[in-house]
């Protein structure tokens, strides 16, 4: 699909677009696009034109490479597929795609499956996200520092005006990824995205949904792969007249979550081509799956607890059963900081290693609270409890703490850097073909 060419169309009476048919302008110059910006829509004849009227002026103006629009019109049932038409007859720039199903993904998928372009992107068609953050999230794709970049709502810099309810869906739905998938990238869902070309031609057939989970599923499978995602912080501002029905994209995206996460513990999915090609496997390994987490970490909570019950066992004549306790419970923290993040969580390294430390003894405060708590409750319940009722009491007491010690190492204490932030300067573009972008260029704003 090249937006320099022109394309057969044939249309109906009214004018509107069938599917599967792409309109483009006349024939202009022959150089491909270097970036291929989609707006995936939906019934959205109030703001489409005035939406790619503004992205074209912008691009126009500020961009010094070819470019290209495309419109990728999810089966609209009102007039959004011949404005479409409308704007890619009149604009150079500017072609529409009509699909005959729904999916934001599907849409995704189709375009930028048959791009020729060298960077793929896409926005939401409100324009929600301030678009002068645009230079940004290219600039690392270009200089093939990074092969996705996305933007987010929930990091350091953003600007984001939206109501509590979206704020407090968005904040928790990116905890359960931290949580259930062990996720690094802040923002999943924000409609702001690029990825290199090469890339996506790998990644998109091992990618299931074609809906709105479409992104997290990209990102969590990239991220899996070793490929490194770039994240810039956004100014957004949220469109109160928006049709997403949030009760059922987050269910549908919890679902999409435990498909992912049982495709990752099983291996189903291949990702191993995908980081053997684009993943940096000299540098650190891809976080394990979940499941392989899991069965790490309740390994070396065992062995930790043996530790402590042992050191309980050694210092309790001497010191009673508190302060014994007290200590065991301080050099197995220790032991159990140390091996989970060289087990479990695959780090090396000295690097970060005292601050580990020093946070899982964070930890340690609340398993001598919960364990010196449940050895002064059997005492005055049960005075004549002995050994055994002492040890069946720290027994319970670890058991309850485990879980929650594990999403603090998974979310908090092994998350793993943020991931790099470019300066926004773009270079000479991957694949080949020869366009360069201009840093004067791209570092202006874009306004």
């Amino acid at each position: 699909m090249d937006g320099h060419t022109a394309n057969t169309v044939d249309r109906d009476r009214g004018g509107s677009q069938k599917a599967g048919e792409v309109t483009a302008p006349a024939p202009g110059s022959a150089c491909p696009p270097v970036l291929d910006l989609a707006l995936p829509v939906y019934n959205e004849q109030e703001h489409l034109e005035r939406s790619v009227r503004t992205l074209h002026a912008l691009l126009s103006r500020h961009v010094s490479y070819p470019f290209r629009i495309t419109i990728a019109d999810n089966a609209s049932t009102d007039a959004t597929s011949m404005i479409a038409a409308a704007l890619a007859s009149e604009l150079p720039e500017v072609v529409s795609v009509r699909l005959d199903q729904k999916g934001r993904g599907r849409a995704l998928r189709r375009v930028w499956s048959s791009s020729d372009a060298v960077l793929l992107a896409y926005c939401d068609i409100d324009l929600s996200t301030d678009m002068a953050a645009l230079p940004a999230l290219l600039a690392p794709l270009a200089s093939a520092h990074s092969e996705l970049s996305i933007g987010t709502r929930l990091a350091y810099g953003s600007s984001v005006v939206r109501g509590a309810k979206r704020e407090f869906i968005s904040r928790c739905y990116n905890l359960v990824l931290r949580t259930a998938l062990g996720v690094r990238f802040s923002d999943a869902q924000c409609g702001f995205k690029a990825i290199r070309a090469d890339v996506a031609r790998e990644i998109l057939p091992l990618i299931e949904d074609d809906c709105w989970f479409f992104d997290t599923e990209l990102l969590v499978l990239a991220e899996r792969a070793g490929l490194r995602i770039h994240e810039v912080p956004v100014d957004w501002v949220e469109d109160p007249h928006s049709s997403v029905d949030i009760k059922a994209t987050a269910l549908a995206d919890l679902r999409g979550v435990w498909r992912v996460g049982w495709t990752l513990w099983t291996g189903a999915v291949q990702l191993d081509p995908l980081r053997q090609r684009f993943g940096r496997s000299r540098g650190a390994p891809a976080p394990a799956a979940l499941g392989a987490r899991v069965r790490r970490f309740a390994l070396v909570g065992l062995l930790s607890t043996c530790v402590q019950l042992l050191l309980f066992l050694l210092l309790r004549g001497p010191f009673g059963a508190i302060p014994a306790n007290a200590v065991a419970l301080l050099l197995a923290t220790v032991a159990n900081t140390a091996a989970n993040r060289r087990f479990t969580f695959g780090l090396r390294g000295r690097a970060r290693a005292a601050r580990h430390q020093a946070q899982g003894f964070l930890l340690l405060a609340l398993g001598l609270g919960l364990s010196s708590g449940t050895l002064t409750g059997v005492h005055a319940l049960w005075p004549h409890a002995g050994t055994t009722g002492q040890l069946a009491a720290l027994v319970l007491a670890n058991a309850a703490v485990t879980t929650t010690k594990f999403l603090l190492f998974h979310t908090w204490i092994f998350r793993g850097p943020r991931p790099a932030r470019h300066d926004g300067a773009m270079l000479q573009p991957p694949g080949g073909v020869g366009v360069p972008l201009p840093r004067s260029q791209l570092a202006r704003p874009l306004r």
